[in-house]
């Protein structure tokens, strides 16, 4: 079927844009929020992030294996979209007002709910998707585009209300979540599937996972080399992207809201930039293969630290955050593809949930406070240096421990 025809496409862009947009609205700023507005120093925001990535780690081993089993099934994205909806009142009248008055509390109580509905659910949504695509005959990239695109239309609206009043974000998060929660209600893809013999074969085949099968992953090197490769890699840039580069942005202009409305346009323009790629990325990764097209997306993470460092002027700075529209779409469909050319593809949900996203969530939790300690000493050129130079030494590595390509599917 014509990709365009397929209303299961459609059904899948549109989860996927207002997923990322609720989730923009809110989360493209909340390190400047929690910095500026709730006022937390290096070494608390570290223990935000730190907390959040615990959490979500335990909901996407939750997420990872209940998918498998359900394979297209919705009751998690329900659980999931539900939590979204919720986002908007909780984040105003429960999670700020903790961390005003009793931090930890606050750190405690909002990490399992930012967690369940965004931060995990992210990766929930990608393989829900991602398998989608592959049981309905379309590719995932052109799909995960209107994610990119939902996401930059999104901060471009957030960076002139963050100016405002955040809690105007945060409304709206909720009201883009309850489109989102509809359109899981009316979707049925269990009626979609063609009469064709490929389809056929697909729905014929044994495709549930034994819980043996899903545990049997832990037993095999080369999943634990993939898991050291992603903390290694994807964790360390994750805390330069979230943690770190949206003060360090900011703090180049005199006056804040000069500076998250500019950040807000910069940040819509990348996305928009990496929604393209996002339909580019496959043929490049489908040309060089799953491996190659992940260790370029690591040079690109360390070309954007280390520039970072050097570089004193804002607007190179800016060109530099330009390089999140090319590693990004890499990274993602080149994990996808590897983990579906490498591993067993029916335990897709698990791999992506927990072999690369709790992987960096794992990272995550281990590094932020030490980054964030190292931030308060040493300011933001030392820190971007470390973290380019760790990242640099695990790619070094991953060139001799990753699999090679044995398969060759879509991404």
């Amino acid at each position: 079927m014509n990709m365009m025809q397929n209303r299961n496409y459609w059904f899948s862009s549109g989860y996927l844009i207002t997923f990322y947009a609720a989730w923009s609205l809110w989360w493209s700023f909340y390190a400047i929020w929690l910095k500026s507005k709730i006022g937390l120093s290096g070494e608390q925001l570290g223990i935000v992030y730190a907390a959040n990535s615990a959490a979500a780690m335990c909901f996407m081993i939750f997420y990872g294996i209940i998918q498998d089993k359900l394979q297209i099934g919705k009751a998690v994205i329900t659980f999931q979209s539900i939590v979204m909806i919720l986002i908007g009142p909780f984040l105003i009248y429960v999670y700020e007002p903790l961390l005003r008055n009793d931090f930890l509390l606050g750190v405690c109580i909002g990490a399992p709910v930012l967690s369940a509905g965004f931060i995990s659910g992210c990766a929930l949504i990608d393989s829900f998707i991602e398998r989608i695509s592959r049981l309905f005959g379309f590719e995932f990239g052109p799909a995960r585009f209107w994610g990119s695109f939902g996401y930059a239309a999104a901060t471009f609206v957030a960076g002139i209300l963050f100016g405002i009043d955040p809690h105007i974000n945060f409304w709206m998060a909720s009201g883009i979540a309850a489109i989102y929660f509809i359109i899981n209600l009316v979707y049925k893809p269990n009626q979609e599937f063609s009469a064709n013999s490929e389809t056929q074969a697909v729905i014929q085949k044994p495709t549930i996972p034994t819980l043996s099968e899903i545990l049997s992953l832990f037993g095999m090197k080369k999943f634990w080399l993939f898991v050291f490769f992603i903390i290694g890699t994807n964790s360390f840039y994750t805390i330069y992207d979230q943690q770190l580069f949206p003060n360090f942005y900011t703090s180049f202009f005199d006056k804040p809201e000069e500076g998250y409305q500019v950040y807000g346009y910069l940040n819509s323009f990348q996305v928009f930039l990496e929604a393209a790629c996002m339909i580019l990325a496959p043929f490049f990764i489908n040309k060089v293969g799953a491996k190659k097209s992940l260790l370029v997306a690591v040079m690109v993470m360390i070309c954007r630290i280390s520039l970072s460092a050097t570089l004193d002027n804002v607007c190179l700075i800016s060109l530099v955050k330009l390089f999140h529209a090319i590693e990004t779409p890499l990274f993602i469909l080149a994990v996808f593809k590897y983990v579906v050319g490498n591993f067993d593809e029916r335990l897709s949900s698990t791999l992506y949930l927990v072999g690369f996203n709790i992987s960096s969530n794992v990272g995550v939790i281990v590094l932020s406070w030490l980054v964030g300690k190292l931030f308060d000493k040493t300011g933001y050129s030392t820190t971007f240096y470390v973290l380019a130079s760790i990242v640099l030494f695990i790619l070094i590595i991953a060139i001799f421990t990753l699999s090679d390509d044995k398969k060759t599917k879509q991404p």
